[in-house]
């Protein structure tokens, strides 16, 4: 009686939870998708950005300032130094450049994936992931056991758990 009791419950909170997060779901796995294209220019639109930075920067500090690691130094003429889509003046600090940004509301989707701890969707990250976690252990008490059916899903869940250790180490 007390593992009935138990089946019952799981299958009723992964039916519930289930029908909560839905939504919440729906919005990680579009913006997921999304950010998986981080790297090419995907939805992306150019925006050029003019600032005034401190003179005298070296390319290291420029790269952090403009906010691009990878930022090199392609050519020096005079007091203007180039790099990948703009320029600097090391006396005036006049900085022009360009930077191609995701549309506001598909950024801030994507920010889902890429909360840090001090930021507040770091609690909605947690709630999700210990959520996902709760539905991997309540979907074993959605069929009995004995089952062809739960046998099958064991079985799928093996090849589920063996084809992503092979994308991860190959």
């Amino acid at each position: 009686m007390a593992k009935n009791s138990l089946s019952t419950s799981m299958r009723v909170l992964h039916r519930y939870l289930g029908f909560f997060l839905a939504g919440i779901m729906a919005v990680y796995s579009l913006s997921g998708i999304v950010l998986i294209f981080r790297d090419t220019d995907f939805l992306k639109k150019e925006k050029q950005i003019v600032k005034e930075l401190k003179p005298g920067l070296e390319a290291k500090e420029l790269g952090q300032e403009v906010k691009n690691r990878e930022l090199k130094v392609t050519k020096t003429e005079g007091d203007l130094v180039y790099f990948a889509n703009g320029n600097y003046n090391t006396v005036t600090g006049h900085t022009e450049y360009k930077v191609k940004e995701l549309p506001l509301v598909i950024s801030k989707l994507t920010g889902l994936h890429k909360a840090k701890s001090s930021e507040p969707l770091f609690f909605l990250n947690i709630f999700f992931g210990v959520s996902l976690f709760f539905f991997v252990i309540s979907s074993f008490w959605m069929f009995m056991p004995k089952t062809s059916i739960f046998k099958k899903g064991i079985i799928f869940t093996i090849a589920g758990i063996v084809l992503t250790l092979i994308l991860l180490f190959v």
